[in-house]
């Protein structure tokens, strides 16, 4: 079971007082908690620099749902060609966007092969490495 604290942590803060007195055991479970739609969601792994004015950095843990409709403007994990991409949709111009200043748009055309895989409903940012040996 994870204990919950229930501060704000400034990330200025040079120091506070120790909360742990304050904190509650809660059955807290971070599937519930980050996932919406449990049977139509999956886990990826962010790969690159494309997306981080969305605020998704090279190696974050991105929640994908494939059930929730996608709308102009949400950040989609999308088979473009044969080749996973994590992009901001434009449904009206039928682009996908970076949101980076380094990488430009791409305008899908009906020669791709393009299949929406599902939205991305959160992302996780990782401190340190993932251990992917024990998900094996």
């Amino acid at each position: 079971m994870l204990k919950f604290i229930a501060i704000k942590a400034q990330a200025g803060l040079t120091g506070f007082e120790s909360p742990a007195s304050d904190y509650k055991m809660l059955g807290l479970s971070l599937d519930k908690l980050l996932i919406d739609h449990p049977s139509a969601t999956y886990v990826g792994l962010a790969s690159g620099e494309s997306m981080i004015d969305a605020g998704i950095f090279d190696g974050d843990l991105l929640i994908i749902d494939r059930s929730v409709s996608t709308n102009h403007g949400d950040v989609i994990v999308a088979n473009l060609n044969g080749v996973f991409v994590c992009k901001q949709i434009d449904k009206y111009q039928q682009r996908l966007l970076s949101s980076s200043q380094s990488h430009q748009s791409y305008e899908i055309r009906e020669s791709d092969d393009f299949q929406i895989e599902g939205v991305v409903i959160r992302s996780i940012r990782l401190h340190r490495k993932l251990n992917l040996e024990l998900l094996n």
